[in-house]
């Protein structure tokens, strides 16, 4: 299997390269900037909103899989357009295409969100997001979408946001609810999915639905750190637009994926 991780310089998309080349897999990387520093991975350049070099590239990779990983949460052009000319390209050379989508682009609300609800976007990435996934499903119905959560595990962007948060350094929002999952088990589920015939969204988070706050105890207690100085807020007290209870109900890819999501706490305790 020859596999092309779009963004494969990125958090998720350079563990997607490492479990492909575990796996035994052929991985292609690309980056916007800098190299896949994965090895054993193949890189190239590429910008997403090029739409005319995502398809040269894609026809000259030539993969079986393409796993869409490219975002950028102030960026409407990387991450609605950049997906749309993703899917488009895999279409080209009937490629199996696994697009990674987002909580964000749900409002929130005290009910779990299953699989298949439609996008309530209430701020500009969460629209973008949405977007997104209304382009890949008309390109390419047999994608999956990978909905999921706040990514954590070493060098994660949440962890050290905990971090600056403890220091007085950032603000955790403490209403701001989501199901965070580990790098390595989303990396997993998502080669298993790119075998898989699954078509449509699907969430791949963890169990444990827990606020920024909460995370950010869980990473005090885990590294020894003193939580007294942890900055928090709310999102109304903030006066940001955010989205705040966000649950994703993942019953179905557990029941689906031999890979076991675990829950942010056996996580950051275990």
């Amino acid at each position: 299997m020859r596999m092309l991780v779009v963004g494969g310089s990125g958090f998720l998309g350079g563990e997607v390269c490492r479990r492909g080349v575990a796996a035994g897999w052929s991985v292609v990387g690309t980056s916007h900037v800098g190299e896949v520093t994965v090895p054993g991975v193949g890189t190239h350049r590429l910008d997403v909103t090029d739409r005319g070099a995502v398809r040269r590239l894609v026809a000259e990779v030539g993969p079986d899989v393409v796993v869409g990983t490219a975002y950028r949460t102030d960026d409407w052009t990387v991450t609605a357009d950049g997906a749309a000319h993703v899917a488009y390209a895999a279409a080209e050379v009937g490629a199996r295409l696994v697009h990674l989508s987002s909580d964000a682009l749900h409002r929130g609300r005290p009910e779990p969100y299953g699989d298949d609800e439609p996008p309530t976007p209430i701020h500009v990435y969460g629209a973008a997001k949405a977007a997104a996934e209304t382009a890949v499903r008309a390109i390419d119905p047999s994608a999956v979408l990978v909905r999921t959560s706040l990514i954590v595990g070493e060098g994660s962007k949440q962890i050290q946001l905990c971090r600056d948060a403890l220091a007085g350094r950032a603000v955790l929002f403490t209403d701001e609810l989501r199901c965070p999952i580990d790098v390595t088990d989303l990396a997993c589920a998502v080669l298993e999915l790119a075998a898989s015939s699954y078509a449509g969204p699907l969430n791949v988070a963890g169990p444990d639905v827990v606020s920024r706050a909460e995370l950010g105890l869980l990473v005090a207690r885990r590294e020894g750190l003193d939580p007294g100085g942890m900055t928090t807020a709310t999102g109304p007290s903030s006066g940001l637009v955010r989205p705040t209870q966000v649950r994703l109900d993942s019953s179905r890819a557990a029941g689906l994926l031999r890979t076991r999501l675990r829950g942010v706490a056996e996580l950051l305790t275990g």
